[in-house]
């Protein structure tokens, strides 16, 4: 019983290990498929673009720097990053039912979660905050996030905001 267990946990964990070697791949031909879709509304479209725009960057970094980093951090961050607009997505939606000031204190709570981690240190404040100065945008975030951490910030913190 203990063998077949162990296989069968073995087996999940190399198909796991398999998978997650695409995951910023799909993450970023998701968004690019949503992008180039006509029937993808102006929000859509936005919010896509910055999924895009962000796995370029971590991309760009990366190189730029020379650092050697293995597909489980690309992996990590893409989904991560996607995770994190979605729950803000969808936490804009129940926190405007509750009320404007609910709406705000979530739109802050994510967008200083992005901003307090950074991924590179990237000292061009310029491109990084492209988005965060952008009043326009639906996504408000910096560029150099630590997606995994920003993403746990903003859900450990939501929870009291959302009550």
């Amino acid at each position: 019983m203990k063998q077949t267990f162990l296989t069968i946990l073995m087996a999940l964990t190399i198909t796991t290990q398999m998978n997650a070697q695409s995951l910023y791949k799909k993450v970023h031909e998701n968004a690019t498929a949503v992008v180039n879709n006509v029937a993808s509304n102006d929000q859509q479209i936005q919010v896509n673009q910055f999924k895009i725009t962000v796995l370029n960057y971590i991309m760009s970094q990366v190189k730029k720097r020379n650092l050697n980093k293995d597909s489980y951090f690309y992996d990590s961050q893409a989904v991560n990053m996607a995770s994190f607009v979605t729950d803000f997505e969808t936490d804009i939606i129940r926190a405007r039912q509750i009320s404007t000031e609910k709406r705000l204190a979530v739109i802050d709570c994510y967008r200083k979660a992005s901003l307090q981690n950074p991924l590179f240190g990237d000292t061009d404040s310029e491109t990084t905050y492209c988005y965060v100065n952008d009043t326009k945008t639906y996504t408000p975030f910096s560029l150099d996030t630590d997606w995994e951490k920003a993403y746990a910030q903003a859900s450990a913190q939501i929870k009291t905001i959302l009550k």
